[in-house]
């Protein structure tokens, strides 16, 4: 049986903004990858970025938050 983790998911208005959010975590080493929206995130454009919730504090100053929807804990 696999251990499910929890992770910060930030989920996105558009698709665009998402792979835009993808393209600046990867230039600035953002840790963290695109994942489909998971089922208990009713919002969004159908992807979300996921980080681990240590990841997510180190990084959260260095975010925008203007530039994702909504950050939420799940666990996968």
């Amino acid at each position: 049986m696999r251990i499910k983790k929890t992770y910060i998911v930030l989920s996105f208005r558009t698709t665009l903004d998402a792979m835009e959010w993808e393209k600046q975590c990867l230039a600035e080493k953002v840790p963290g990858r695109l994942i489909p929206l998971p089922r208990e995130i009713s919002a969004g454009c159908g992807l979300a970025w996921r980080m681990l919730p240590e990841e997510f504090e180190q990084w959260q100053n260095r975010l925008d938050p203007a530039r994702y929807d909504q950050a939420a804990a799940v666990e996968q």
